[in-house]
C-alpha cells in the first residue's frame, strides 16, 4: 500500500536511535499526537477530504519510515463539519484533552481563524495546508501555513486576467459571509487597478445562496470582459451556470477555493473555459511531485490528487521536519525550527518560511477543460 521509499523522510532511520531519547513531552506513549481538523462533511467537504488524504498518506509514509524521534505519528482528526464555531471546538478537545503536539489544519481561513487563537494561547504549534487570508499567521509567532496568501494570489489573478485574458474592464463578485473572499477580492481589485485595468462592478452575495441572477443581470449590465469570483467552488458552480442564463458570457475566473471536481459535477459545461489560480498541479511537478501523485493514486484507488491533498501531504512533512530538527516536540522549540525552514522540498514546490510565517512559493494557473483541471502557467513569487 505504501511505497518502497517514502518521499523525504529515509534519513530519519538512520537517526531515530540516536534521537529518540528526547521522547514526547505531552503524552507518555511511545507516540506523537499530532492533531488535525478538517471539513470532513458539510458544504466544503470536499477540501476537508482531501486534504485529510494527503495528510495520512504523509504520516503513514513518516511512520513507515520509522517515525520522528524514534516513535510514530498518531494523528487525531476532528470533522468541524463545515460549520461555524466547531473548528474552536475541535481544537479546544484536540489541545485539552488529546495532549496534542501540534495541529494540522483548516482549508478555509474563517475556520483557521477561529482555532489560531486557541493554538496561540496555549503555544501549541499550528499549521495550514491552504487558508491563504494574511491575517491568519497575523494572530501570532505559533500560526504557521504552506501556501501562498491572498495578497500573492490576487496579483497572480489581477496579471493573469490583464496580460493572458487582455481583460480591460472587469466585475468582481464577493461573498460577504468569507473572509478568504474579502480578502482576495480586496488583493484582485489592487492589483487590476495597479495594472491599468478598471473595475466596472463590484457586487456582494452570501455563501450557500442559491439565487445569484439579480447580481448577475447587474453585473452584464456593467458590460466587463470577465467576472472575478473569489469564492469556493459550490458557489462558482452555481454563479457560472446562472451567469449563462442572464446571458453573461464573458471568462469567469477565480482562487484556490474553486479546485474541487464538485465545480466541474455541479458547473458542468457552464464552467467550461473558466480559470482559477492554485497552489499545484499534477502536471507541473518535478520528480518528486510525480512520485507524490503516484503513491496517492496508489493509497486512494486510483484517485488524482488535487491542490489541498498536496498541501495537506506537505503540512505533515514540514511538522516532522521541524520536531526532527528540534530533536523534541517541545511546542517552543518545534515553534522555532519551523519558523527556521529553509528551501524545504515539497511536493509542491520548495517552501522557505518567511518573517510573517508564510511560504513563499509559486502559483500556477488551470483552465476547465473538457471536465477536468488543464495547466496553464506557473507564477513566481
Amino acid at each position: 500500500m505504501l511505497m518502497k521509499r517514502p518521499l523525504l523522510f529515509s534519513a530519519l532511520v538512520l537517526t531515530a536511535a540516536v534521537l529518540g531519547l528526547a521522547g514526547c513531552q505531552k503524552t507518555a506513549t511511545d507516540e506523537i499526537a499530532v492533531g488535525e481538523f478538517a471539513s470532513l462533511t458539510g458544504k466544503e467537504a470536499t477540501f476537508g477530504i482531501s486534504s485529510h488524504e494527503g495528510t495520512v498518506l504523509a504520516v503513514e509514509e513518516i511512520n513507515a519510515a520509522g517515525g520522528v524521534l524514534g516513535k510514530k505519528f498518531k494523528l487525531l482528526t476532528e470533522d468541524n463539519q463545515s460549520k461555524a464555531g466547531e473548528s474552536a471546538n475541535a481544537v479546544n478537545k484536540l489541545i485539552a484533552k488529546d495532549g496534542v503536539i501540534a495541529i494540522l489544519g483548516e482549508v478555509a481561513s474563517s475556520r483557521s481563524l477561529e482555532a489560531a487563537p486557541i493554538c496561540q494561547s496555549n503555544k501549541t504549534p499550528q499549521i495550514s495546508p491552504s487558508s491563504t487570508n494574511p491575517k491568519v499567521t497575523e494572530t501570532g509567532d505559533y500560526i504557521f501555513r504552506v501556501c501562498f496568501i491572498d495578497p500573492f494570489q490576487g496579483t497572480v489573478m489581477a496579471n493573469f486576467a490583464k496580460k493572458t485574458l487582455k481583460a480591460q474592464k472587469v466585475a468582481v463578485f464577493t461573498d460577504v459571509k468569507s473572509d478568504y473572499s474579502k480578502g482576495l477580492a480586496k488583493f484582485f481589485k489592487e492589483g487590476f487597478l495597479k495594472a491599468g485595468g478598471q473595475i466596472v462592478a463590484e457586487l456582494d452575495y452570501n455563501g450557500g445562496d442559491k439565487d445569484f441572477k439579480g447580481q448577475l443581470t447587474a453585473i452584464k449590465s456593467a458590460n466587463p470582459d470577465g467576472v472575478f469570483v473569489p469564492g469556493y467552488y459550490t458557489d462558482a458552480a452555481l454563479i457560472c451556470i446562472q451567469a449563462k442564463e442572464v446571458g453573461l458570457t464573458v471568462p469567469m475566473f477565480g482562487g484556490d477555493g474553486w479546485e474541487s471536481d464538485k465545480l466541474t459535477e455541479i458547473g458542468k459545461e457552464a464552467v467550461e473555459g473558466n480559470y482559477f489560480s492554485t497552489h499545484y498541479s499534477p502536471d507541473a511537478g518535478g520528480e518528486k511531485g510525480k512520485a507524490f501523485v503516484e503513491a496517492y493514486k496508489k493509497r486512494y484507488k486510483g484517485k488524482l490528487p488535487d491542490a489541498m491533498a498536496a498541501l495537506g501531504y506537505d503540512s505533515a512533512l514540514i511538522l516532522a521536519d521541524a520536531i526532527q530538527r528540534a530533536g523534541s516536540t517541545d511546542g517552543d522549540k518545534v515553534r522555532a525550527m519551523l519558523a527556521a525552514t529553509k528551501d524545504f522540498d515539497a511536493v509542491t514546490g520548495k517552501i522557505t518560511i518567511n518573517g510573517q510565517r508564510d511560504a513563499d512559493k509559486a502559483a500556477v494557473i488551470l483552465k476547465v477543460k473538457d471536465g477536468k483541471f488543464a495547466y496553464v502557467e506557473t507564477v513566481a513569487p
